[in-house]
């Protein structure tokens, strides 16, 4: 991907205008949103991250974050505006990134062009700008664009940035071992290892306490919004425990929720088997086959995670956008959008959790659609067919 292309430019150059334009636009309100900057700029506050307080974010965004407050010198208004500016800037980047793909994956285009629904599905989508998965989402794209170039070493410092700012980006290695020798893609996975291993034992050796208890914040966090969180009866957000102190690094270690009805370990067994034998079966290294499974890869995580946040969606959005038939992409793509819309903000927040009966086990069929479609899509199945 040349960024000095002019439509490249053009893509971030506009969607950025168009963002910018939204938000002066708008009342202060729509930037904080029903995102989680309450809890970015009380983090923030409380000093440099992993040395001051424990997070349960991996170091990339924290350190953003504090950067950020540091600059405004502590005025929530203008963090607001600048985090959501910044956050901005790599969703910008990231549809410059799905046309590149959409380039790739479909030359002979007909009928409206891919990257404008995306553009236009996730412009006015505040999951895009109050919270900071973007970035993530960025990193993650940017690792498959350079996979796809050819650029193994820029590639695997991207999906080392991307599992920095979230963990998710780790699921780019499978389908790397199915595209490279062995040789190359060991070289690129003990990259990524080794920088994510430098960074994180850094931190350890600066402040051990609050290091481990990042880490380990999310393990004991429990069961949300997910099928295994009603079996727990845990009818609730991903929210921790009122009674966690993030400057004291015991309280990481306070549950959230009840206890797992059937052991998170036993179900990775599970569903990693099920991944690995389709990766094992696979003899495809094509552009689509790479795109198409690092997608079912995605869907199969969530299907087996504990937990699950509607903003999450914005992971899942390129690969239907670029993967699936056109109509049936568009489709699924807004039907995915609004059920997640519908249980955040639209529902929980006004407080109606029996709403999760429902939504959880819609999304859940609409997710095990588009693994199946994916999974198709990955062996040629619409090869033939209009795409």
């Amino acid at each position: 991907m040349n960024i000095k292309k002019p439509t490249y430019r053009f893509i971030v150059v506009l969607f950025f205008l168009a963002r910018l334009v939204f938000f002066i636009a708008s009342p202060y309100d729509i930037i904080p949103g029903y995102g989680d900057y309450w809890n970015f700029f009380n983090q923030a506050k409380l000093g440099t991250p992993f040395l001051h307080f424990w997070t349960e974010f991996p170091p990339l965004f924290p350190f953003m974050s504090r950067t950020i407050f540091l600059l405004v010198n502590g005025k929530e208004t203008a963090y607001s505006y600048v985090l959501a500016l910044v956050i901005s800037l790599f969703q910008a980047g990231t549809v410059a990134i799905f046309f590149h793909l959409e380039e790739k994956l479909h030359p002979d285009k007909g009928g409206i062009p891919r990257v404008w629904v995306y553009f236009a599905l996730v412009i006015g989508l505040f999951y895009s700008w109050s919270y900071f998965d973007p970035i993530a989402v960025f990193f993650l794209f940017l690792s498959i664009s350079l996979l796809l170039d050819g650029k193994d070493s820029p590639a695997a410092f991207a999906i080392a940035a991307g599992i920095l700012t979230k963990w998710f980006p780790i699921l780019v290695l499978p389908a790397l071992w199915n595209i490279r020798s062995a040789k190359k893609a060991f070289k690129s996975t003990m990259m990524v290892i080794g920088i994510v291993t430098l960074i994180w034992g850094m931190l350890y050796l600066v402040n051990s306490d609050m290091t481990s208890a990042s880490i380990k914040s999310q393990i004991n966090k429990g069961s949300w919004e997910t099928i295994w969180a009603l079996m727990d009866k845990n009818i609730g957000t991903g929210n921790f425990s009122e009674e966690i102190n993030r400057q004291i690094p015991a309280t990481a270690n306070i549950a959230t929720g009840n206890p797992s009805t059937i052991p998170s370990w036993l179900t990775l067994i599970i569903f990693g088997s099920f991944g690995l034998g389709l990766l094992v079966k696979s003899k495809d290294q094509s552009d689509k086959w790479v795109i198409s499974f690092i997608g079912l890869s995605f869907v199969i995580f969530l299907l087996w995670s504990p937990g699950y946040s509607p903003q999450w969606i914005l992971y899942l959005l390129p690969f239907i956008l670029l993967c699936l038939p056109r109509n049936e992409a568009f489709l699924l793509g807004a039907s995915m959008v609004l059920v997640n819309l519908l249980e955040w903000p639209v529902l929980l927040s006004r407080g109606y959790f029996w709403s999760l009966y429902l939504l959880i086990p819609l999304r859940t069929i609409l997710m095990i659609l588009l693994g199946v479609r994916l999974y198709q899509r990955s062996i040629g199945y619409f090869d033939t067919k209009e795409v």
